[in-house]
């Protein structure tokens, strides 16, 4: 083939490249940017709620109206920090029901043209087939250093991302909370390592630095702000939420942006060079997003000088935007149809609240499900939720997500009469009081130095010491809880509860789901002294599927639930209980 003809047309084709390669080197002497992030979605992504058949405080379809017009008069880089695939029914639904269409969360994140995220803990809860799926389909890098392949010893998802605006270089650092083998069953994450990310940022940001060059580096981690979470501190290796740690200890960052905790934050710390560093993370479900604004201006010495100001946006001062409902609105009523779907009846009111007080509807009809669905001899379980109500009359779809929020797997494992006792005293220790009288408070609330309880602006009650959803009762044996007695000496367990003799030394099948399985929230590993090798070996068998698929296709089975009191455990002295229980009520805030 003759290209003679081509050789004219090449010389400037060449040249105009060349000239546009050298106008890109060119930057501004002033420019300004904003980064915005979105984290802790949980499915937030229509102005509806599917759960409670209302609309919703918060949105992705809200943070499109913010975005577009932050767009119109701004350089933006759009960025979300992960734990957006759990939650709502729209992803579950997208996770397991329907596989075949594109994931809801990719034809809405490509919609509104995000620039990079970074993946957390519960998108790794929708398992391989989901995440794996969504890194092929996003448009943009779904990162974290410090997820290793473990046959490769390569980051499984990108480690960072450079982004140009202009001439300016961003360079984006992600990385995930280390806590996940803890929480979640091992099939969720084979072939995944999680490494610590203070070691992680150490080995990254200087060949980032070296490397790229760049004008601004960001951090983008899905790990809370308080290293002390859990007993923990900042030696903690692995620390679940070390995103400070990381910018005290980790030179090079301008601005992280944080998650995982469901906390607002905006202030700046100082690294181990006494440069600052701004830290930025909203509250969840899409009812916030944070802003960094970023000024570049160029000084006597050839040098950019940088600003940077955080700031925290309520998405309840923006509507949801039209065009994004319109273009969604085939999976919207989708969704709505597969919630909407009616599962049984029940006889009467069922409440979340009183599982913290003593037995409960609630729990009982859980422990139910376990116990038939594992054919074990006892069960745990704690409440999921604070204040849901399934009210009595047909229940839906809906209505299994207020019963259980998250997708747990059942586990049935192994443990001896002395170990279910351990495990039970470690969640009654700071659930319930050592109460001297009658007139102390039943529950364990948090206090200041001077002794007095903390009340909690954000959610208008005051604290606990530990989180409820810790709190966990068991089903298949008779127990009392001496509310008089100290740590660690509040349970006696009186017999097996159709009446048999209980015994320490004898070895028990009990069902549980797989966060508590896998070590959370301590039970089996502080509580019964269990390390991580010995409590996966204890573990007989784990369901495919999640606890409240089997919760539905019980009451499906049934028809219609009328939840009773099992009445295995009781609470004593029964009348300090009683009085104590009507003043905590109000102090929690509980108005159902």
């Amino acid at each position: 083939m003759n290209n003679s003809k081509y050789r004219y047309f090449l010389v400037p084709l060449v040249l105009v490249v060349f000239l546009c390669s050298c106008s890109d080197l060119k930057k501004p002497d002033s420019y300004s940017l904003v980064l915005v992030e979105t984290s802790d979605v949980h499915g937030a992504l229509f102005d509806y709620d599917f759960v409670n058949d209302r609309n919703s405080s918060g949105s992705l379809s809200k943070v499109h109206s913010y975005v577009k017009e932050l767009r119109e008069n701004n350089n933006v880089i759009l960025m979300d920090n992960g734990d957006i695939l759990q939650g709502q029914p729209v992803v579950y639904y997208y996770n397991y029901e329907n596989t075949s269409d594109k994931h809801i969360c990719s034809e809405i994140m490509n919609y509104m043209e995000y620039d990079v995220a970074t993946i957390g803990n519960h998108d790794i809860e929708a398992g391989h087939p989901v995440y794996d799926k969504l890194v092929k389909d996003f448009n943009f890098p779904w990162l974290a250093a410090n997820a290793i392949n473990a046959n490769t010893g390569e980051p499984y998802f990108e480690p960072y991302t450079i982004i140009n605006k202009d001439g300016f270089k961003i360079a984006i650092l992600g990385l995930i909370t280390p806590g996940i083998p803890e929480w979640l069953p091992e099939e969720l994450w084979s072939g995944i390592e999680f490494e610590d990310m203070i070691v992680t940022a150490k080995k990254w940001i200087p060949t980032i630095l070296e490397k790229e060059e760049p004008d601004l580096v960001v951090g983008l981690f899905h790990a809370g702000y308080d290293y002390t979470y859990g007993n923990k501190d900042e030696n903690t290796y692995k620390n679940e939420n070390a995103s400070v740690l990381v910018a005290e200890k980790v030179p090079g960052f301008d601005v992280i942006f944080i998650g995982h905790d469901h906390r607002t934050w905006n202030n700046t710390v100082k690294n181990v060079n006494g440069e600052d560093v701004l830290i930025l993370g909203p509250d969840a479900h899409a009812r916030q997003v944070v802003t960094a604004t970023v000024e570049f201006n160029l000084n006597s010495e050839g040098k950019y000088e940088k600003v940077l100001t955080g700031n925290v946006v309520e998405m309840s001062d923006y509507k949801a935007d039209s065009l994004f409902n319109l273009e969604f609105e085939k999976e919207f009523r989708e969704v709505k149809d597969f919630v909407s779907k009616q599962v049984g009846v029940f006889e009467k009111d069922v409440y979340a609240h009183k599982a913290l007080y003593g037995p409960s509807e609630f729990l009982d009809l859980i422990h139910e499900v376990q116990l038939a669905r594992s054919n074990a001899d006892i069960s745990f379980a704690g409440p999921l939720s604070f204040n849901a109500i399934i009210e009595k009359g047909p229940v839906y779809v809906r209505d299994m997500f207020k019963l259980y929020r998250y997708e747990n797997f059942l586990y049935t494992i192994n443990l001896t009469g002395n170990e279910i006792d351990k495990y039970l005293e470690y969640s009654y220790a700071y659930w319930f009081n050592t109460m001297n009288n009658e007139n102390d408070n039943l529950l364990y609330f948090k206090r200041n130095n001077n002794g007095e309880m903390i009340f909690s602006e954000r959610y208008k009650s005051y604290q606990l010491e530990k989180s409820f959803y810790n709190f966990d009762v068991a089903s298949g044996i008779n127990y009392t809880i001496d509310i008089s007695r100290p740590i660690n000496e509040k349970v006696t367990i009186l017999t097996l509860s159709d009446g048999s003799e209980f015994f320490e030394d004898s070895i028990y099948t009990v069902a549980v789901n797989s966060y508590r399985g896998n070590g959370g929230g301590g039970h089996f590993t502080v509580g019964v002294g269990l390390d991580k090798d010995e409590l996966s070996e204890r573990i007989i068998n784990s369901t495919n599927k999640d606890i409240r698929y089997f919760l539905m296709k019980y009451i499906e089975d049934k028809g219609t639930i009328n939840p009773k009191l099992k009445n295995e455990w009781t609470i004593v002295p029964r009348d300090w209980w009683e009085k104590a229980k009507s003043k905590d009520e109000k102090l929690l805030n509980a108005n159902n």
